[in-house]
Formats: C-alpha cells, structure tokens, sequence
C-alpha cells in the first residue's frame, strides 16, 4: 500500500470516528451513523489496497 494512501485511509477514519462522537455527544444519529459510515468506507479502501499489493507479490 502506498503510504500517501494508508495516510489518506487513517485520515478518512479518524474524521469518521469524530463525526460519530460529536453526532453521540449531540444526540444526532444520523450524524453518528455517517460517521461509522465513513470509518467503513476507509476500512473497505485500505482492505482493497491491501488486496492490489498482495497481487503485485
């Protein structure tokens, strides 16, 4: 995985998980689930990342 990309994927997952928290600490769920929305998106990204470099192997 290039590293321009995990960083990108961790930045991604860490605005996820701040969405999530100021959306619980809110009450707002839709904000909340957006946020664990956005967390999946970048652990999909990083797992397909991860894919692409074990079949250059």
């Amino acid at each position: 995985m290039a590293t321009d990309d995990k960083m990108r994927n961790m930045a991604e997952k860490a605005r996820g998980k701040a969405k999530e928290a100021a959306g619980r600490a809110t009450g707002d769920r839709t904000m909340e689930a957006k946020g664990r929305g956005t967390q999946l998106k970048s652990d999909l990204k990083q797992a397909a990342e991860k894919l692409k470099d074990a079949g250059k192997d």
